[in-house]
């Protein structure tokens, strides 16, 4: 089926923006999660609970939301030497980059995806990159996603589509997408079941949703969400 998805789902706000922008264009989408290790783990929990809040709040939603698939990815957060993957200060390194960068991170990510999606029949691979309002990732840009779509359609003989339906967009944009696809609703689901904290913090519940409120994460969604409820009141 040339018209199914397959969407790189962490839990989090950008991901479950992209599953709602999949869910509105595609007749067949599926779920990927991947466990490397992360610090904030406790995104992948709130997978299932999202999806089911998606199911009964979007009936029509619900019939084209298909199978959950998770990788194990371990040896990444063994090797990676990031703060994301061991208990280390989250800091600027001499190289211009957050010590949250997971070297190869996104490329093994949407490699993994694409053999699934080869296995599973599925066109388009969508995830939430972004190189508008985020962390200064290098494997984030749209220079990266264009290679990388060049180098799996080559090294697979397919057609894969890499989606990035925030490349463009900052976080007040996020949001905004999000009302636009499923109304208040699911700016609700968003803002109190997804997780984006780097910490893994959800001790606390924000105007924003869960998080520390300071780790970088927590501060692009909480600036984002200010905007967004700035333009919309």
């Amino acid at each position: 089926m040339t018209n199914g998805a397959l969407v790189l789902f962490s839990g989090g706000q950008d991901s479950t923006t992209c599953l709602a922008w999949a869910l509105d264009r595609f007749e067949r989408v599926e779920t990927v999660g991947f466990d490397y290790g992360q610090r904030h783990r406790v995104e992948l929990d709130c997978r299932k609970t999202i999806a089911a809040s998606l199911r009964e709040s979007y009936p029509n939603w619900a019939a084209r939301l298909g199978d959950d698939h998770t990788i194990e990815l371990a040896a990444l957060g063994r090797i990676s030497e990031s703060a994301l993957t061991r208990d280390s200060a989250i800091v600027m390194q001499e190289n211009g980059l957050p010590s949250t960068f997971v070297p190869g991170r996104n490329i093994m990510f949407l490699t993994m995806a694409a053999a699934l999606a080869y296995r599973r029949g599925l066109t388009h691979i969508v995830g939430g990159m972004c190189e508008t309002d985020y962390s200064g990732y290098p494997d984030c840009r749209n220079e990266t996603m264009r290679a990388l779509e060049v180098a799996l359609n080559l090294g697979m003989e397919s057609k894969f589509i890499l989606e990035t339906p925030l490349m463009w967009i900052d976080k007040a944009a996020t949001w905004q997408l999000a009302e636009k696809l499923g109304g208040e609703p699911l700016v609700s689901i968003i803002r109190d079941q997804t997780h984006t904290c780097y910490l893994g913090d959800r001790g606390q519940l924000h105007d924003w949703g869960y998080g520390c409120g300071t780790c970088p994460a927590c501060e692009l969604r909480s600036k984002g969400y200010a905007l967004y409820r700035r333009d919309h009141d």
